[in-house]
């Protein structure tokens, strides 16, 4: 099995859905990530997404939304919000394509800072291929390939964010207390532990939290 992550940014500055299209526009809405995506037997969508920001404003579009069934709001400061909606005729191809074409995706599918979707599948290549040459035949968006492998079912998704050597420097950072407070190690012992200077292991260190940050805030 392998791994393709993407991110899918609409053309023309919009969105993959006219509700989409109304949440982005709105300065009070932060949209997150999606942590589940269906195509119902009676082809609506049901969607689990995070967000943070104005629940009254979010609840606002949906109810004004035509497009919208039903929703449902739980949280306070990052909340999720399921909602029930009818889908336009390339989000229904797409998510069809998902179920026939043994396309998996690996969840939460990621908003990044500009409102494109970090999506990371998992298939074959032949399915990876089924992929590209749908998104090939669309005007509405484009898709940018971020990273492609093989997956490893036994390693997280930091672990393909990092290498291999940053990782293990990362658990002996981890192990020897160099995260606690107050911090219980430095970069010599960590150096010593792995077999690498200590400029070396703080180097490996910066890049890892760089990579982690920027996956947090996006």
């Amino acid at each position: 099995m392998r791994y393709l992550t993407v991110k899918i940014k609409p053309n023309e500055g919009g969105a993959f859905h006219p509700l989409g299209d109304e949440l982005t526009e709105s300065p009070d809405i932060d949209r997150r990530a999606i942590h589940h995506v269906e195509l119902l037997v009676d082809e609506t969508v049901l969607l689990l997404a995070e967000a943070s920001g104005s629940q009254d404003r979010y609840e606002q579009i949906m109810a004004e939304s035509p497009h919208v069934i039903d929703y449902l709001v739980a949280g306070d400061d990052r909340w999720m919000a399921v909602s029930q909606f009818e889908p336009t005729d390339e989000v229904r191809r797409a998510l069809t394509l998902q179920q026939e074409s043994f396309l998996v995706v690996d969840t939460p599918m990621h908003f990044t800072s500009e409102d494109h979707l970090k999506i990371t599948y998992l298939g074959t290549e032949d399915s990876f291929r089924t992929l590209f040459d749908y998104t090939d035949e669309l005007d509405s968006m484009a898709v940018d390939i971020l990273n492609m492998g093989e997956y490893e079912a036994d390693e997280s998704s930091l672990s393909r964010m990092i290498t291999a050597r940053q990782e293990e420097v990362l658990e002996t950072a981890v192990e020897l207390g160099y995260y606690t407070e107050p911090r219980q190690a430095s970069l010599e012992e960590i150096g010593e532990a792995v077999g690498i200077s200590p400029g070396t292991v703080g180097e490996h260190l910066r890049k890892v939290e760089e990579r982690v940050f920027r996956e947090i805030v996006r």
